[in-house]
């Protein structure tokens, strides 16, 4: 199954993708803003969702409805 974006942009190990709508990350109190870059991302089994590292949160799996490849 293809990973899509919200879009409907196909995603790929190692894409870049921005994030298009303030999330909240559980158990911390940092929040990802609309328009941050996630680069290097990797896939997941469930095409609705990626993993990735950001700012200051490691091992980050988000959904791929609140992402737009970059």
């Amino acid at each position: 199954m293809p990973v899509k974006d919200s879009n409907g942009t196909e995603l790929a190990d190692g894409d870049s993708v921005m994030v298009i709508k303030d999330l909240k990350v559980k158990g911390t109190s940092v929040t990802l803003k609309r328009g941050t870059l996630i680069k290097n991302i990797r896939l997941t089994e469930d095409e609705e969702e990626i993993e990735c590292h950001a700012e200051k949160v490691k091992n980050l799996v988000l959904k791929t409805c609140f992402l737009k490849k970059a």
